[in-house]
């Protein structure tokens, strides 16, 4: 089983971060540029939070507040669960099932973060998995 240090380095692109006072609507200027469902919120170095598309939808729409004058740090989920790199694909989609996250900061053991884990990726690293494991097992029935 893969460790989420593997899903990180087989990821390309830059972490995709915004600060804590950036407008909403900034942050989901970010989100479309890259194609991305959420964004670690960083002060500085130091992750205080986490903005999703679910944040926006709920904190934001449904409270008639407007994106453009809504800073970042007035809706992120700042109780935020991260994993270390060292966890295994298996562990990262419990956590994700079990608190109904779709994504997860990795950050190493002096809290720096290392990047982020989406459902998506965790799904596709279990597909693959599953894929040569039928791959080896139809090998061995035909062999």
């Amino acid at each position: 089983m893969k460790t989420i240090r593997q899903i990180l380095a087989a990821k390309s692109g830059p972490l995709v971060i915004v600060a804590p006072d950036d407008a909403v609507f900034h942050a989901l200027q970010v989100m479309a540029d890259h194609n991305v469902g959420a964004v670690l919120v960083l002060d500085g170095k130091q992750l205080v939070g986490i903005f999703s598309e679910r944040d926006y939808a709920r904190k934001v729409i449904l409270y008639g507040k407007a994106s453009k004058d809504t800073t970042v740090r007035e809706i992120m989920t700042d109780k935020v669960l991260y994993v270390t790199p060292e966890r295994t694909v298996d562990e990262c989609m419990a956590i994700m099932t079990e608190k109904h996250f779709r994504h997860l900061p990795v950050l190493d053991e002096d809290g720096r973060v290392l990047g982020i884990v989406s459902i998506g990726d965790v799904v596709k690293e279990t597909i693959c998995e599953q894929q040569f494991i039928i791959q080896q097992m139809e090998k061995y029935i035909t062999g």
